[in-house]
């Protein structure tokens, strides 16, 4: 089989790199390891900045979105037992987020694929990339029980960090730099109305907690614990008691309780492999650059990647100019590395550090009560938040 462009991945970058590229008029096979039911059941982010639905809308994959989506104009900052609302429309003039779970926007683009008659092989599993430093790549990969060979103009690895797209590329060719953190986030889907309007993103001496949804119905919330915990060491009841006391307020607030239907411990780590390209080979969201999630970023920073692929690969397919995509990464990495660093200090910033000296700890609460009471630290706040320009 040939095709113009080979992608690695049917995550929201790969089906939305494949949908973005459709619709320019350029042809694409797309390869996913798991099934259609598995990809699009995962449990990740939902999160959308301003630039994010704005990318989905013109590409005509905000149908659903549109009407079930959750407008969202502002987050709560919460320690010291008080609330302070960051209002992000009224400090980024007029841009706000959207909250719609990753496996949302995952089905919503599967199923524009499937409707345009698109290839997208499920259960086929991609063992090499061939050929990438030459005009000539393929990818090798399982399906139905045999062996195939894709050819191709360019291949994009939109597989995930543990992919085999980064894999592929020789050893010494990329630069990695990397951060692990000393917690994790132990976190749940609950049937139960949020207790919140907007998302409540708390610092406390026990630990971080966030207060998120994904629906008027369904509940999403975290406690940052050991990287060594084990879910196991959760019973519901310890859950909502430890949620009850890092989210308490003086005033009246109420966690409201409810049935979970799913527990997960994520360990937190940042990182970037540069540049994002090998020869024919282009890395993309998860395969190139990891955050972690405290900035709602990972999603965004894919659909920021993909957006740039495709305007590149157009604009090469339509007048054979490659500037474009001699530019890709550079560009790209513009942008991850400010999520990285707005990430990071979101991170820092609200979280327990359990090796930390009490000056550590009064550094933080200073600069929480800075972003709190000045316009402009709320300000660069928000503008990260909502989402900075796709390039």
């Amino acid at each position: 089989m040939r095709t113009s462009v080979a992608i690695i991945g049917a995550g929201p970058a790969g089906l939305l790199l494949s949908h973005l590229l459709h619709r320019q008029g350029v042809d694409n096979v797309v390869l996913e390891l798991r099934t259609r039911e598995y990809v699009e059941r995962r449990q990740r982010a939902g999160i959308l900045e301003q630039g994010t639905v704005d990318v989905l809308r013109a590409a005509g994959a905000t149908g659903r979105l549109d009407r079930e989506g959750l407008t969202h104009h502002g987050i709560e900052l919460r320690f010291d037992r008080r609330s302070h609302r960051i209002d992000l429309p009224g400090l980024t003039g007029g841009r706000s987020v959207t909250v719609y779970a990753q496996t949302e926007v995952v089905k919503d683009l599967a199923a524009l694929r499937e409707q345009a008659g698109g290839t997208v092989l499920f259960e086929a599993e991609a063992l090499a990339v061939e050929g990438a430093g030459t005009d000539s790549p393929r990818v090798r990969y399982r399906h139905g029980g045999a062996e195939h060979v894709l050819d191709c103009d360019l291949v994009a690895a939109c597989d995930g960090f543990h992919g085999i797209g980064r894999r592929s590329v020789p050893e010494g060719a990329l630069t990695v730099a990397e951060r692990t953190y000393p917690f994790a986030w132990l976190g749940i889907l609950a049937d139960v109305p949020p207790s919140c309007e907007e998302l409540v993103y708390a610092h406390h001496e026990r630990g971080f907690a966030l207060h998120s949804m994904r629906s008027p119905q369904v509940s999403r919330l975290y406690l940052q614990v050991d990287p060594d915990d084990r879910v196991e060491n959760w019973p519901d009841e310890r859950i909502w008691d430890e949620l009850d006391a890092r989210f308490a307020v003086d005033g009246a607030w109420t966690l409201r309780r409810g049935p979970i239907t799913e527990k997960s411990i994520t360990p937190m780590r940042s990182f970037v492999a540069e540049p994002m390209r090998h020869g024919r080979l282009f890395l993309a969201g998860d395969a190139a650059h990891i955050v972690p999630p405290t900035g709602a970023k990972g999603l965004n920073l894919a659909v920021a990647d993909v957006t740039l692929l495709a305007r590149a690969v157009a604009h090469w397919r339509a007048d054979g100019d490659e500037s474009l995509l001699d530019a890709y990464s550079e560009t790209a990495l513009r942008r991850v590395w400010r999520a990285e660093h707005f990430s990071y200090t979101m991170t820092t910033l609200l979280h327990a550090d359990p090796g930390e000296s009490e000056f550590d700890r009064r550094l933080r609460l200073s600069h929480l009560r800075y972003l709190a009471s000045s316009p402009s630290a709320s300000a660069s706040l928000a503008e990260n938040y909502a989402g900075l320009p796709m390039d």
